[in-house]
This record gives structure tokens, C-alpha cells and sequence, in this order.
């Protein structure tokens, strides 16, 4: 019986996890930061990795996205080399692990990986190949984890097309493992409508599409994502204004409704709404409860683990002391991210098998 089980850090950490939505240039290690900038000859505001860490999280708790983006300027200039990107990803894959991941989602801008000389292919294999020493390594120590990674345009650049042509050409080659496509960065001011000619190429071609929507821009901005073909929402919190809650019974929107009704997933980042301002800067005023009980479907993420000094294990135990959530909320949320993700059937229900196990001898 688990009904007793005590949701201890430990117990969540051995929890089957699956992440959707985490950042590769959001997630670097202090310390791994601190080589690569001065390999780049790039100034970071410290080179204590101690100090580093606690100044992206103050940074990034400004309560605006545009201020939080900007601190990827140091993330970013320091991943500009092949050795470093395959460094960055490799280990991305490893504290993913170490968390109890067991699929795990790395998206990123190549893009905005250039500047050194590497060509997009380049750096989408560069992040491959350390997608794939991360997972060999994890299983040389008996953990076995699935690494992937969702091609990203900025949506404030004009490359998007060029992205979506990138993603199409590598989603076939295994060794890539590209799995979607994803357009990110200052969200209000850019809708996913500015980007038509490449949804339309992506639909055209069966794509999995995600798009970051909802966050900093509101139900319009949601209602767009939609109708480019979005078949999960990064973030989509402030869905909540398109429901009236001045009654007794909460009244949805059109939009509220498409999204509940046809089970749109929503990456949920709860630590990461409260510093960008996307929600209440009071976790317990963050709707994601009050989404769940009307029957959205939630997965839960850590957005950018750097910056919000967190880990999935944490947002997790977050949820369990201000909401109450139980092991089987924990397991719900996890089956809609495995259903969810960009992945295979079969290695869909290993995990939600997995869940329905847990715990097991040993763990």
C-alpha cells in the first residue's frame, strides 16, 4: 500500500519523472558556466559557481519575462563551440538523472549558437552527440534515461522558416534525436501568427509542435498558438482569464474550453510563472490547482533549473506542501507528460508501467 507513503524528497526523487519543458541554456551548472565563459573569453558577473548560481536566481526573479530572458546573454555566450554545446547537454542529461528523469525533453535556439562558426547542423549534432554520452553514461550506472531535443525559433528573429526546415531534415535520423519544434523568447509584441510560413511547412509535414504561449501575452496569444497547429502549450497559465469565476460555477471561455475538452497538454512551470510574473509571486495563488480540478491536462516542468535554482523533484515537493497534493496527483501529472511527449507508444507505457509500480523494492 502507498496510501501511508510519507512524499519525503527522497521518495519524490525516486518517483519516474518525465520533463517536457527545460531549457538546455537554462540549465547549465554553475561551474560548467564559469569554464566554458572563460574558455570564450566572456565576463560573467562572478566566477564563484556558489555566487553565479545565486545571481541568476536573483536576476531572474524580477517578476518580468523580458528582464528574466536577458540573462541567457551569459548562458549563451558561452555555448558557442561544439565542445561546449556536447559538454552543456551531456551533463544536462546527468542531473536529469540524478533527479529520477526518465524522459527528458532539452529544447534550445541553434540559432543563437553561432557566433564562433558552427553551422545550425553543427550545433544540433553537437547537442546530440552530448544527449547521447549523457544517457550512455547514466546507463553504465544503471540508470536508464530517454534524451531529446526540441529545435527552437525566436520569435522575435525572421529565421523561423530556416528552423523549421532544420527540424524537419534531422527528425528522421536517429542519432539526432530531434523530436519537435518550438518558437521561444519575448512573447508579447510576437504572436505565433508572425511565423506562418513555418507552421504551415511543419502541419504540412506531420510536425510535433509546441509553442510558448500564454505566459507573458494572455488568451490571445493562446488562442494564435492554437491555430498554428500547437499540440502542447509551453506554460499557457493565464488560459485562466478566459474563465469567469464570478459565480459559484467557474464559466470557460472558448478557448478555455478547446484547450480542456480537446486535452491540449499545458507545460506548467510553476517556479518559474512566479518569477517571471506570469502568475501571483505566492505559489499557493498560482492556478495550477484550480486548472486541475476543472480537468485541464497539466504536466509539470522546471522551465530553466539555473535560473529558478530548482529541479523537478522540487517543483513537485512544492505542490505537495501548498496544495496537498499525493503520490497519485504525482503519478497523474506524470502520465499526461509521458502521454505527452514527443516520444514512441511503447516507451510512453514502460513509463506509466513503471508508475504503476512504484514504489518497488528498493525504492
Amino acid at each position: 500500500m502507498t496510501d501511508d507513503l510519507e512524499l519525503t524528497t527522497d521518495v519524490i526523487r525516486a518517483l519516474p519523472k518525465v520533463s517536457l519543458h527545460d531549457h538546455l541554456d537554462g540549465g547549465l551548472r554553475p561551474s560548467t558556466l564559469v569554464d566554458l565563459a572563460e574558455d570564450a573569453g566572456h565576463e560573467l558577473p562572478t566566477t564563484d559557481p556558489e555566487e553565479l548560481g545565486e545571481w541568476f536566481f536573483n536576476a531572474a526573479n524580477s517578476g518580468s519575462l523580458p528582464r528574466y530572458l536577458e540573462t541567457f546573454a551569459h548562458t549563451t555566450a558561452a555555448m558557442q563551440t561544439a565542445d561546449g554545446l556536447r559538454r552543456v547537454a551531456k551533463e544536462w542529461v546527468l542531473d536529469q538523472a540524478a533527479d529520477g528523469v526518465v524522459l527528458a525533453e532539452a529544447r534550445w535556439a541553434p540559432e543563437q549558437h553561432l557566433t564562433k562558426g558552427l553551422t545550425l547542423h553543427e550545433a544540433v549534432d553537437a547537442v546530440a552527440a552530448g544527449l547521447t554520452e549523457g544517457m550512455d553514461e547514466a546507463r553504465l550506472d544503471g540508470v536508464e534515461i530517454v534524451a531529446s531535443q526540441i529545435i527552437t525559433a525566436m520569435r522575435h528573429a525572421d529565421r523561423s522558416p530556416e528552423i523549421a526546415d532544420l527540424y524537419l531534415d534531422r527528425r528522421d535520423d536517429p542519432s539526432a534525436r530531434v523530436v519537435g519544434f518550438d518558437i521561444a523568447g519575448a512573447e508579447d509584441g510576437f504572436p505565433p501568427s508572425k511565423h506562418t510560413e513555418a507552421f504551415a511547412r511543419l502541419r504540412e509535414n506531420l510536425a510535433n509542435i509546441t509553442i510558448h504561449a500564454a505566459e507573458a501575452a494572455g488568451v490571445d496569444s493562446l488562442r494564435d498558438a492554437l491555430t498554428q497547429g500547437a499540440q502542447r502549450i509551453g506554460h499557457g497559465v493565464r488560459v485562466v482569464e478566459d474563465i469567469d469565476l464570478s459565480g459559484s460555477i467557474p464559466r470557460l471561455g472558448r478557448v478555455a474550453s478547446f484547450v480542456r475538452d480537446h486535452r491540449i497538454p499545458l507545460e506548467v512551470c510553476p517556479s518559474s510563472n512566479l518569477q517571471t510574473g506570469a502568475t501571483s509571486t505566492d505559489l499557493s495563488q498560482h492556478p495550477v490547482r484550480l486548472l486541475d480540478e476543472l480537468g485541464f491536462t497539466l504536466t509539470i516542468n522546471c522551465d530553466n533549473r539555473l535560473l529558478g535554482r530548482t529541479s523537478l523533484t522540487a517543483e513537485f515537493q512544492s505542490l505537495v506542501e501548498t496544495f496537498g497534493y499525493e503520490l497519485d496527483d504525482l503519478k497523474r501529472f506524470t502520465a499526461n507528460a509521458a502521454w505527452a511527449a514527443f516520444t514512441d507508444v511503447s516507451t510512453a507505457d514502460r513509463i506509466i508501467e513503471r508508475l504503476h509500480t512504484f514504489p518497488t523494492v528498493g525504492d
